[in-house]
């Protein structure tokens, strides 16, 4: 940029020496008549010689601040927005283009009136670039209702490569079951742990509590399970949230991030819903894919203990399902078959009620 800056000053220097030798007044020095190309005397070279150097002299001289001014011009424009520019280059261009339509008017002037178009074309230059800037609002509206057609593609594939946010609770990792429903391929999506969670881990993992210290080292150790070795997306949320209890500071979160909170705490489970925040818990998971037993079926359980009600005995199934025995009080420690009498579906789980199978026989 300098070259070429020292290149117009040599040539204007040169022209300006050329209209000194043929001594034209000022109004003269920029009419087409002033450029005696043609003459061949020493002084008239020599002039343009004279002219040439004090251009370079003066150019090198201005060539730092121009290129300074022109590198901050740069910038600030990089600074304004793509609409804006839009905008503005479109009312400038219709300025100038208005002014060429009426320069013919204006070229017939001499003298210091040829000044006259270049002002008016400055100023419709001018008038043009602010009101494109003025009407950037309209234009954007204007372009958008004609590419919509277009953008509404766009928008569609936008929207079927978006990823849910699948956001973890502390009580969730802990718990462990999701990184075996990770496994299965059921959860999609990104799973975002929060900080926060991951401190609250730490400081249960740290506890003076056995109990305690191994539920959070558990938590630690499922957290390491799913991001080395479940091909799922992990993403450590370091984002700030504002203060308060973890399970409001999730809810937050999920808000933030347009997600789903993964939980099996009941009470964070009410919150999310109140909250208008989609949740997923693993309890319901859990009861949902049990296997169905209907009432009339036998299954053969075994009764481990008492159960709350006189002559109660207590049996699970593998799933961890609880059978209530009525009259099972007496096979405790024994395995045999019951006939199931109803089933009681609640939040907490599924409860299976039976009796044993012998006395429906005996009856």
């Amino acid at each position: 940029m300098k070259r070429i800056i020292q290149t117009i000053g040599v040539l204007f220097g040169g022209a300006a020496g050329a209209q000194v030798y043929n001594g034209m007044n000022l109004g003269a020095f920029w009419s087409d008549t002033s450029y005696g190309m043609l003459q061949t005397s020493g002084g008239y070279y020599m002039n343009v010689g004279i002219g040439a150097v004090c251009g370079f002299v003066a150019a090198s001289m201005l060539s730092g601040a121009i290129v300074k001014w022109m590198q901050r011009g740069v910038e600030r424009a990089a600074a304004v927005p793509a609409g804006d520019l839009l905008s503005g280059a479109g009312g400038l261009t219709l300025g100038l283009a208005l002014s060429a339509l009426v320069y013919p008017a204006f070229s017939g002037l001499h003298g210091a009136a040829v000044f006259i178009p270049i002002c008016f074309t400055v100023a419709l230059g001018f008038i043009g670039l602010r009101l494109g800037l003025s009407k950037q609002e309209e234009i954007s509206e204007k372009l958008a209702g004609l590419f919509q057609a277009k953008r509404k593609p766009a928008a569609a594939d936008e929207e079927s490569s978006y990823e849910e946010h699948k956001i973890l609770d502390t009580s969730v990792i802990i718990d462990g079951r999701i990184a075996d429903i990770c496994k299965t391929g059921f959860i999609e999506g990104t799973l975002v742990i929060p900080e926060f969670v991951l401190e609250e881990l730490q400081h249960i993992a740290d506890s003076s509590d056995l109990l305690k210290r191994n539920r959070g080292r558990r938590g630690l150790d499922i957290l390491n399970k799913i991001q080395k070795e479940l091909d799922v997306k992990v993403l450590i949320y370091e984002g700030e949230v504002e203060e308060g209890e973890v399970d409001s500071r999730l809810v937050k979160l999920a808000k933030i991030l347009k997600g789903k909170v993964v939980t099996n705490d009941f009470n964070l489970n009410k919150v999310c819903e109140l909250q208008g925040v989609s949740v997923l818990n693993i309890n319901d998971l859990a009861n949902a894919v049990k296997p169905v037993v209907l009432p009339g079926e036998e299954i053969v359980v075994q009764v481990i203990k008492d159960g709350k009600e006189h002559g109660q005995g207590v049996a699970y199934l593998d799933d961890g399902t609880m059978i209530v025995v009525e009259g099972g009080r007496d096979y405790i420690g024994t395995t045999m078959e019951v006939l199931v009498t109803s089933v009681l579906q609640t939040s907490a789980g599924r409860m299976i009620f039976a009796k044993p199978k012998l006395l429906e026989k005996a009856l």
